[in-house]
């Protein structure tokens, strides 16, 4: 495999990724603030970076999301889902110095 199909194939995988989990949210209402930052367009180790961030910032303003199970890992965990709304309105306090997650806290602050 040549480098420009091995880019072609990364591409298409971000993209196909943000569009799932941008359905996905579309389609329940919410979803985790892993899953809104997947949509925003950043990598699942980016993604779990910015929502560990965010869920400092949820803190700060006592912003509290839905209660939800998830099955992870063999078990089930519990977890909170958050609407675009809230998931704006935290991305507006959290603060990144890196280029790439102070670009994906603008597209959250706009999806709202």
């Amino acid at each position: 495999m040549n480098a420009s199909a091995r880019q072609a194939r990364q591409t298409i995988r971000n993209r196909t990724r943000s569009q799932r989990a941008a359905s996905r949210i579309n389609r329940r209402g919410n979803g985790s603030l892993t899953t809104h930052c997947l949509a925003a367009g950043l990598t699942p180790k980016e993604a779990r970076t910015v929502a560990s961030s965010l869920r400092k910032a949820a803190t700060k303003l006592s912003i509290h999301g839905t209660p939800a199970r998830t099955h992870a890992a063999g078990r089930m965990r519990t977890s909170h889902r958050y609407t675009p709304a809230q998931v704006a309105a935290l991305a507006v306090v959290y603060h990144p110095r890196k280029a790439a997650y102070q670009a994906a806290a603008a597209r959250l602050a706009l999806a709202a």
